[in-house]
């Protein structure tokens, strides 16, 4: 009988990040779209194998490529499973790729939103909830395709409610609520 085999750091990393967006993301419509996407296959997971700044954006970069290259593509999760723990590492890293895709030519194509387990909003407390509509269990860099956005919010009444939609809902959920949320993703093999 042969021995279950392990999964490698890159696949326990990918199945946390798929299991918040599951389990939080689209079970709490945290973001309306993601649904969409997620149920046509129009989501992409990729792992960044090296904490190397350098290296990290270069594989950015790459991941951009890709998307070209796959239209079908509206959105790619680029988890950071290491390196990147810091907040404040995580927000230079967040300036730098958003640089680069500029200077790639990438403004108006792609854009970037940001995911990371200590997120928080300037000027908010640690403590608030409304920071969970950000945290994941890894750090994540969310390429999102523009074109596939702007399309989605023409169809969507009210966009400009979801963020403020979303505060309400996390403070009044609290935030014991969503740590075991992120938790659960990180411990649990697929939801």
């Amino acid at each position: 009988m042969n021995a279950p085999q392990s999964k490698s750091a890159a696949d326990v990393a990918q199945q946390q990040i798929a299991n918040w967006v599951r389990s939080f993301i689209v079970k709490y419509n945290i973001c309306p779209f993601a649904r969409p996407d997620l149920d046509a296959n129009n989501m992409r997971y990729c792992v960044a194998h090296s904490s190397d700044l350098e290296t990290v954006l270069m594989s950015l970069v790459e991941e951009c490529v890709f998307m070209d290259s796959n239209p079908q593509v509206n959105t790619s999760l680029f988890i950071l499973p290491e390196g990147f723990e810091q907040f404040d590492d995580y927000l230079d890293l967040l300036d730098i790729a958003n640089a680069l895709l500029q200077a790639q030519g990438y403004e108006g194509t792609y854009q970037l939103a940001s995911f990371h387990p200590d997120y928080c909003f300037e000027g908010e407390e640690e403590s608030d909830a409304a920071n969970y509509t950000n945290r994941a269990p890894l750090p994540v860099l969310h390429i999102i395709r523009e074109s596939a956005l702007a399309a989605a919010l023409a169809e969507y009444k009210d966009p400009e409610s979801i963020p403020e939609r979303n505060i309400q809902f996390t403070r009044r959920k609290g935030a014991n609520f969503f740590e075991l949320i992120l938790q659960a993703c990180k411990a649990s093999k697929s939801d």
